[in-house]
């Protein structure tokens, strides 16, 4: 975890209105990310999750991606992408997205009511996202074992874990203060 903990010590700030948000290779893609790095957070995650308990890993386009597939590929396990945009496919959920910048809708395909599914994500910051992947996947019927990020910016992540239902794992939680990344311990 060295690795992943140093990287966000180092990542820089910007705002976004009066949001304050860090870049990162794994939640922004910005600088390139390193394979060291993505290995570091996968092993990490993999402690944290029973690996028995899911038959498929669910994340959100974009940056669930890089984090998602190196997990499908280590674990040999399928994966589901919520994407921004509709297919109309036959069984397509729709579902709402509020975020501490933007809204959006995101649209959940291939899940289906006997799936037990693993929920990653790249960084949990106001919880707008899961919140709206759990409602569509709930609304399938379909079982979630559990919910993993690789970050968790939130300061109030218990209020997110009451709206979902359960606890929301993490690798490293941070803070941003006075423009700089804070890893906690």
């Amino acid at each position: 975890m060295k690795i992943l903990r140093e990287s966000l010590q180092n990542a820089p700030i910007i705002m976004r209105g009066n949001y304050p948000y860090f870049i990162h290779p794994l939640t922004d893609g910005i600088p390139q990310i390193e394979p060291s790095l993505l290995k570091d957070a996968v092993n990490e995650l993999i402690k944290r999750i029973n690996t028995d308990s899911f038959n498929k890993i669910i994340t959100v386009e974009a940056m669930g991606l890089p984090i998602g597939v190196a997990l499908s590929l280590t674990l040999n396990k399928p994966l589901t992408v919520v994407r921004k945009k509709s297919y109309s496919l036959e069984g397509e959920v729709e579902v709402h997205q509020k975020t501490g910048y933007s809204t959006g809708k995101l649209y959940i395909n291939s899940v289906k009511p006997e799936d037990k599914l693993l929920i990653v994500d790249d960084v949990l910051s106001t919880g707008g996202t899961i919140v709206a992947v759990v409602e569509g996947i709930r609304k399938i019927g379909a079982t979630i074992s559990d919910i993993v990020v690789v970050v968790n910016k939130n300061k109030n992540i218990e209020k997110i874990e009451k709206k979902v239902g359960m606890k929301i794992k993490s690798i490293v939680n941070i803070d941003i203060i006075d423009g700089k990344v804070i890893v906690k311990e």
